[in-house]
């Protein structure tokens, strides 16, 4: 996978549609409950690329606040399959959600060429080698959240409670610049790296939206962003709605992000959502 060759940044916004093969999805859209996975992921996928989505990403592990970890054998039973199925029916790239290098290993071979990585390399020490090894892209994704501290919402749901920052923007900048610098030591093509500020993952509801206004500060560092707001739940605060009731919300956050310089836009509605990126990128990029 060569990023380039795939991707002409600056020209215009690219969709990630999001396949959720887990029970406990934050987002209620998980297919890990559903008796035909491996049929009802292709159908999704399918119709993502018939939509506008440009790549797709498989996560077999919740990353929602609260979620209990789950083993390298049941994230493999989940996401192998169906990376598989969609590698021999779907011509668009896939990227593996996954933070364990045994199973970005076992996903680059069945097809996978680019790995998420929520904690940026800093959680799996193997991970960039495995990257490196298979000439893959990486999304490095800043996180500074603590998966088990959350508060509790009935309507509105969980969310990480907040990190305390002394500087917001610049520690996001310097710890991302901490896992560009471990991607570029593992010999990943710099080419090959797309950085992701990490959007609802230890930060409060002002920091998010802040995040989003201010995210021109993170392409000095020079590689092209990933910003996934997609019925995150500093919407649900923002707008008090339940996550069902959050596209709207979705697609302001959308806009602003693509107007402040995001590349690709990680997307669970990716029909309306395609329709908000190609207006926004009329109006900022001229298109």
């Amino acid at each position: 996978m060569y990023l380039p060759n795939h991707f002409q940044w600056g020209t215009q916004t690219y969709l990630m549609g999001v396949i959720n093969v887990t029970p406990d999805s934050f987002s209620g859209d998980g297919l890990g409950q559903k008796a035909e996975l491996v049929t009802a992921a292709l159908e999704l996928g399918t119709k993502f690329v018939k939509d506008g989505a440009h790549l797709l990403d498989i996560g077999g592990e919740s990353t929602r606040p609260g979620s209990s970890p789950i083993t390298v054998s049941q994230e493999l039973d989940r996401v192998i399959p169906v990376i598989q199925t969609l590698a021999a029916n779907i011509s668009v790239p896939i990227s593996i959600d996954t933070s364990k290098s045994i199973v970005a290993d076992a996903a680059l071979a069945a097809g996978a060429s680019i790995v998420n990585d929520v904690w940026g390399l800093r959680q799996d020490p193997e991970l960039g080698n495995i990257i490196s090894k298979h000439r893959s892209a990486v999304i490095l994704m800043h996180n500074s959240s603590r998966p088990l501290d959350t508060e509790t919402n009935e309507v509105l749901g969980n969310r990480y409670t907040t990190t305390l920052y002394n500087d917001l923007l610049p520690r996001i900048r310097t710890e991302l610049e901490n896992s560009i610098a471990m991607a570029r030591n593992a010999n990943i093509d710099k080419e090959n790296i797309v950085i992701d500020p990490g959007i609802g993952f230890g930060k409060s509801v002002s920091q998010n939206k802040r995040l989003i206004n201010e995210l021109h500060y993170f392409t000095e560092l020079g590689y092209p962003i990933l910003i996934g707001p997609s019925r995150k739940s500093f919407i649900g605060y923002t707008l008090n709605l339940s996550v069902d009731e959050r596209l709207e919300g979705t697609a302001a956050a959308i806009s602003i992000g693509i107007a402040r310089g995001a590349d690709i836009i990680r997307v669970h509605d990716v029909k309306s959502i395609a329709r908000v990126a190609r207006m926004t990128d009329s109006l900022v990029r001229n298109t």
